[in-house]
């Protein structure tokens, strides 16, 4: 797996890169510090994913993505940051971020790149926590959606079990268990947390 880092604090940025390296199969082959450094040596490396700070001088990380993500489209960029920002979490999510933890959630970095490597998103427990905040209207229809099933959807994206949606909406669980299949059979997605994070996406 090859990685670039783009933080501008390069203490940050070469310990990342001595963390990552002792996975066997992570080779971080470029370190940058600022958003215009992503855009150069992610034309010349070509790497699997892209670890990006966000506040940068000049260019910023969401700005250097927006560039990177429409000439490379199939681009993988994970957002590291220190900053729990409800515009900056919208913004990754409508250019297509693959991801956004926080640097302080240490021991997630490696879980997170080999999650998005396998074509996964991520966001941190803090960040999907943040997501009930960000008001994003939801077109259930276009997706051949009933009404009960955008409301299971609602739930799940704010955090309800199946049990505690079982209880709200006075069903069993195993009914629940089946519109989720069904919910997720529909989207194409693979689980609960792709579902959240496709919900908050949507406009």
């Amino acid at each position: 797996m090859k990685i670039i880092i783009i933080d501008d604090d390069k203490l940050v940025s070469s310990s990342l890169k001595t963390i990552l390296e002792t996975e066997k199969n992570i080779q971080v082959v470029a370190i940058g510090n600022s958003g215009d450094d992503a855009i150069t040596l992610y034309q010349a490396h070509r790497p699997d994913i892209l670890l990006l700070d966000i506040r940068m001088n000049h260019t910023n990380g969401i700005e250097a993505a927006t560039i990177i993500l429409k000439n490379f489209p199939e681009a993988k960029i994970l957002f590291l940051t220190t900053f729990l920002d409800d515009d900056y979490i919208q913004n990754a999510l409508d250019i297509g971020a693959k991801g956004y933890i926080l640097k302080q959630d240490f021991n997630s970095i490696i879980p997170a790149l080999q999650a998005v490597a396998s074509g996964q998103t991520v966001f941190g427990s803090e960040i999907t926590n943040k997501f009930t905040h960000i008001n994003i209207p939801f077109n259930y229809k276009q997706y051949g959606l009933s009404e009960r099933e955008f409301e299971i959807i609602q739930l799940v994206a704010t955090g309800f079990s199946n049990k505690e949606i079982a209880d709200k909406l006075f069903l069993s669980e195993g009914t629940i268990r089946n519109y989720l299949s069904a919910i997720l059979e529909k989207l194409n997605l693979r689980d609960r947390t792709q579902l959240a994070i496709f919900y908050y996406k949507q406009k």
